[in-house]
């Protein structure tokens, strides 16, 4: 009688990464780049975070602990099987977490950082460096990487397994496996130094000594040494501490290859007592302008790390910083639900702005060319301040925005510079509102203001249009647009008082405004005389009190508005076309001049035309006349 062998069927899944994901592993796996070494420090600082993490739960479930209380990182090297091993007991991966973490890379700027590649392994590794890919760095240095994860709190281990072929798989893992997660890199042959000990000793000692849990070593020999402090580094004296280990605790925290344009570490003591250790990076994130406008400054209490997405311990207007804020007085057993409404939190929030907008101010004035890089990076993004009614810092903030202005569109000035430059008896900041400093020195709405000397600030960022419409003046200087309509561009008032014009002429103005107004109704919502075209015959500009222009399209294409609101078109009598017309009214081509007069007017404020078709059969009709003559 024979006896059949029955197999045990595999439980092993096969899974695809994601599309973006298998793009990063295809950078990592052709990497070039000069710094392979950096896949460990990212591997390092995610068993860190995991250790943090679990930390941070275990104060409500100490359950979770169990025996094992004491956080640790070990690095394990086999140099007979050119493996590193690097484990951590920390908060441990299921199989959905593996999914989530481990096959999609969920970061918001992943998109924007592959439409940066261009096709050159060379050129596109350099921006692995800035992008931070934490795990995935391992394919630089290994052809297969495998995971053994048990979740705290739960049975189950899994183990996950990839080449970086495109595909990775998922099994229950059925040997014993302790809390946290252990990643096993098989290297290549080109990697087998980072089996030897005192390679990644340096490594270690470079990139992750600020790791406030041990990081231990253990040889083929099976000897275990101890390569790090462990202990955090903002609790360490500032001047025991290095420019590289700044440096290299800013591209831990932050995830970046960039080096911090500016670092702020300071320790409050007193009523309030805290630390804080913040950098402001020299390039800007890939995620700045994501609509989750996410802030990625570390809370800790008593060093144990708390949270970090959307903590309010910064306004989402600084949300570009990175670093960690150590409390003393908040309870370790605080909720991230309760950290939005605590009074503590809000104090150390608030002196944490004054503390880094008095920073920028002395940067401003001590090293204006560094300052306008940080300006070009990040202005647009700490205006958004400004928009903050609640803010009580915005006055301060405003104090170190910078602006271009039609005196010098290549230089950044203050508002403060900007009143320090203004004739005596000007009372009003002008400004225009437009895409771009060149299209906005060859607006019409400028050409008075030009002609007189009159400075405007020219505001192109997105968010200028909103933070105008709630700070309505700057040290009792009100701000005006220049589109508004009846605004005077001249100063003079000796000039303005001696006004000659004949009574003739009056009533020939009279005529002409009436004459068009008729021609345009329904079109304009009124015609006046303008004082501030010089050399364009007309121009469109807005009431008092009504919505600059590109805000409203900006409304009307979110569809927050349902349709345009007439506008005001200026007329400059002392253009030969608008003479011609005044002269005109009567001729048969008076009504049709007056409407193709509106046309450019839209054209060059970027409205829309009410009727091309009509536009170019007017135009054509104009031009073929002037052929003929």
């Amino acid at each position: 009688m024979s006896t059949k062998t029955t197999k045990k069927k595999s439980t092993s899944e096969k899974h695809q990464f994601g599309a973006e994901t298998s793009k990063i592993l295809q950078l990592m796996i052709h990497s070039l780049y000069a710094h392979k070494d950096i896949f460990l420090r990212e591997l390092i600082s995610n068993a860190s975070d995991a250790c943090d993490k679990l930390r941070y739960n275990a104060i409500t479930k100490p359950e979770l602990l169990k025996e094992d209380t004491d956080f640790a990182i070990s690095l394990i090297a086999d140099t007979k099987k050119n493996t590193l091993t690097i484990k951590d007991n920390g908060v441990g991966m299921n199989k959905k977490d593996m999914i989530d973490n481990l096959g999609t890379i969920a970061s918001s700027g992943t998109q924007k950082f592959l439409d940066k590649t261009k096709g050159d392994p060379k050129e596109d590794i350099q921006l692995i460096g800035q992008f931070g890919v934490g795990f995935y760095s391992a394919f630089m240095v290994a052809d297969k990487v495998t995971v053994i994860s048990t979740k705290a709190g739960q049975k189950k281990s899994y183990i996950w397994e990839s080449k970086g072929d495109g595909n990775y798989t998922i099994d229950e893992y059925n040997e014993e496996h302790t809390r946290g997660t252990t990643i096993t890199l098989h290297l290549r042959e080109d990697a087998e130094q980072f089996t030897d000990k005192h390679r990644v000793s340096h490594i270690v000692k470079t990139y992750s000594d600020h790791i406030s849990f041990p990081v231990t070593f253990t040889d083929s020999e099976g000897e275990t040494s101890n390569l790090n402090e462990g202990a955090a580094l903002w609790t360490r004296n500032k001047s025991a501490i290095t420019k590289e280990q700044y440096q290299e605790f800013y591209k831990h925290v932050a995830h970046a290859g960039d080096e911090p344009w500016m670092t702020l570490h300071n320790k409050a003591e007193g009523t309030l007592e805290y630390t804080s250790l913040l950098f402001i990076p020299s390039t800007p994130p890939f995620d700045l302008f994501h609509p989750d406008r996410m802030t990625r400054v570390k809370l800790y209490v008593k060093r144990v790390f708390i949270a970090e997405e959307n903590v309010d311990i910064i306004p989402q207007h600084f949300r570009f910083i990175r670093g960690i804020v150590d409390s003393e007085d908040l309870p370790l057993n605080i909720s991230r639900e309760t950290l939005q409404h605590n009074n503590l939190i809000h104090k150390i929030r608030n002196n944490i702005v004054k503390k880094i907008i008095s920073e920028l101010k002395k940067k401003a004035k001590n090293d204006k060319a560094s300052f306008d890089t940080f300006w070009n990076n990040f202005g647009a993004t700490l205006k958004e301040g400004l928009c903050e009614a609640v803010d009580a810092n915005r006055e301060n903030l405003l104090e170190i925005c910078h602006f271009r202005s039609s005196h010098d569109k290549d230089k950044l000035i203050t508002l403060d510079q900007y009143i320090e430059q203004m004739p005596q008896d000007q009372d009003k900041i002008y400004y225009a509102i437009g895409d771009s400093p060149e299209s906005l020195l060859a607006s019409p709405q400028l050409e008075g203001f030009i002609k007189k000397g009159i400075n405007v600030i020219l505001l192109t960022d997105h968010v200028d249009d909103f933070w105008v419409n709630t700070m309505h003046e700057y040290k009792e200087k009100d701000f005006v647009s220049v589109t508004r309509a009846g605004l005077d561009a001249d100063q003079d008032e000796e000039t303005k008082d001696n006004d000659t014009t004949s009574k003739e002429d009056q009533e020939e103005q009279d005529k002409l405004i009436a004459f068009m107004k008729d021609a345009l109704s329904g079109k304009v919502l009124d015609v006046v005389i303008s004082k501030k075209l010089t050399s364009s015959p007309v121009c469109l500009s807005v009431q008092e009190g009504g919505m600059d222009m590109r805000m409203e399209r900006f409304l009307l294409a979110q569809k927050q508005l349902a349709k345009p609101s007439l506008k005001v078109l200026e007329i400059n009598l002392e253009h030969p076309v608008v003479k011609h017309l005044a002269h005109n009214i009567t001729s048969d081509d008076a009504k049709e001049l007056s409407e193709l007069l509106f046309d450019q007017a839209c054209i060059i404020e970027g409205e829309s035309i009410y009727d091309t078709s009509e536009f170019t059969t007017r135009f054509n009709k104009f031009l073929e006349k002037a052929l003929a003559s």
